[in-house]
């Protein structure tokens, strides 16, 4: 053995007890928050070589501080429903880490939101908002609050009354919310009005996501759905596959699944299936897009009524079943952790060729392995979902520069940035030993990019 390769395990060793040490402290402060362990744990095993090569991170605490949010914010929301019975949820915001910018991250109303599920998508979001390339940190918030059988009047007098809080800890250059599971585009629009009449000035950048007439931006509807696209595309290309002529399931029936149905049909794909949290339909003819979106965004029904328009379809309860129909490509956008191991196991039993993740981390960790053990192309959401917060970014620029760009104009950027996002991903999993590696790749691009910035500003 050679001195330079003792030197080389000598400090991967040392950069290995590290990030061990630090992520037992991380379990031992935040016990019982299962998801939040599971995405420091995906991010920390991909930075060894990282750590190994650059020991100035361990010198500078790097890990210790950024797995520590810069803020927690928790508060009641206590609301009225229609028959006057008074109502309480819980609302949180955590604010990351403003290295880059300032925090960013969606809201999410949702029964199972809870401190450990906004911790784990707000580290995420540090990440993933640095590999876009645009001057946002990283955040996340939302509610225990269930939006589903509520009125328009219950949702207006909740997300009222969530705003009346929220708006002492947000601003253009502090904190910029957007919409996430259960927040769309109405939601956006009763918390911005509060937020207006509470502020008494017209702030259009401290929420993104707004409907075109005061404010949002072209595009920003499609940009998660169709940036997952744009970057399974460039997968394909390595390989010399395409989206033409594939069969693609897509879980999930919102607005990231919609929008990935849409972009896959316009390159040529057939998507013969997707869900709601109920059950999934399979048209072996291929998903008609015009009935899935006047179901779910005129409507706002259930995903089973599909079939009663197109008899030759089939519904099934449940969700999970929906990766067991063979296709060449699957895009899961619904919700975390929906692919486990058996789930990995049949698609690539079934001959899948491509995952990427339109969801926040919707594979487990067995699942990657089966994918990775079986050299499935794989986007991971870090990267792959990046597409909705990368138009949120450009939405700021818009609101503070008080301009109103294309459709066009939006899309080119968002494949632009999504392009980008790729090649860096390639280049650092290339750079670090992980070649191939697109998880480890986006987890190396990122943190390298916010732990630059907090060294560069000293000990914040």
């Amino acid at each position: 053995m050679t001195v330079l390769t003792e030197l080389k395990d000598k400090e991967t060793i040392e950069a290995k007890n590290y990030i061990n040490k630090v992520f037992e402290t991380v379990k031992q402060r935040n016990p019982n928050e299962s998801e939040f362990h599971q995405v420091v744990k995906e991010m920390f095993d991909s930075l060894v070589p990282v750590f190994a090569k650059h020991p100035v991170y361990m010198e500078q605490s790097i890990l210790e501080r950024i797995v520590e949010p810069e803020r927690v914010i928790t508060f009641r929301v206590p609301w009225v429903d229609d028959q006057g019975k008074v109502h309480v949820n819980r609302g949180f915001r955590v604010q990351f880490n403003s290295a880059i910018g300032p925090y960013k991250g969606g809201l999410r109303f949702h029964p199972s939101v809870n401190a450990s599920i906004i911790k784990f998508l707000g580290f995420e979001q540090i990440f993933k908002n640095a590999l876009t390339g645009q001057p946002i940190g990283g955040g996340k918030g939302g509610s225990d609050f269930d939006p589903k059988g509520k009125s328009d009047g219950e949702i207006m007098k909740f997300t009222q009354s969530f705003m009346l809080e929220l708006f002492r800890h947000i601003g253009p250059d502090v904190d910029v919310p957007a919409g996430d599971i259960g927040v769309g585009r109405r939601e956006i629009g009763y918390m911005f009005g509060q937020y207006k009449r509470i502020r008494g000035g017209y702030e259009a950048g401290i929420l993104t996501g707004k409907g075109l007439e005061y404010g949002g931006s072209l595009t920003r509807t499609e940009a998660t759905g169709y940036g997952t696209v744009y970057f399974v595309q460039e997968m394909l290309k390595e390989k010399g596959l395409s989206f033409t002529g594939s069969t693609v399931v897509v879980s999930g029936s919102g607005n990231v699944s919609t929008y990935a149905i849409e972009k896959a049909l316009q390159l040529g794909a057939k998507v013969v299936a997707c869900s709601d949290s109920d059950g999934y339909i399979y048209d072996p003819n291929g998903i008609s897009l015009d009935t899935v979106k006047r179901l779910k965004e005129v409507e706002r029904n259930r995903i089973l009524e599909y079939v009663k328009e197109h008899p030759h379809a089939q519904y099934f309860e449940g969700c999970s079943g929906i990766w067991s129909i063979p296709c060449d490509i699957a895009l899961p956008c619904a919700t975390q952790n929906e692919i486990d191991e058996s789930a990995a196991e049949m698609l690539v039993a079934n001959g899948v060729k491509a995952i990427g993740e339109g969801a926040n981390m919707p594979s487990t960790s067995e699942a990657i392995n089966v994918f990775l053990r079986n050299n499935i192309l794989f986007g991971p959401a870090k990267a792959a979902n990046a597409g909705g917060v990368a138009v949120s970014a450009l939405e700021m620029a818009q609101n503070s520069s008080r301009l109103s760009w294309t459709f066009e104009e939006v899309d080119a950027k968002l494949q632009h940035i999504m392009i980008n996002i790729y090649r860096n991903s390639v280049k650092a999993a290339e750079d670090y030993g992980y070649s191939g590696n697109l998880i480890a790749g986006a987890n190396i691009a990122g943190f390298k990019k916010a732990a630059d910035a907090m060294i560069a500003q000293g000990v914040i």
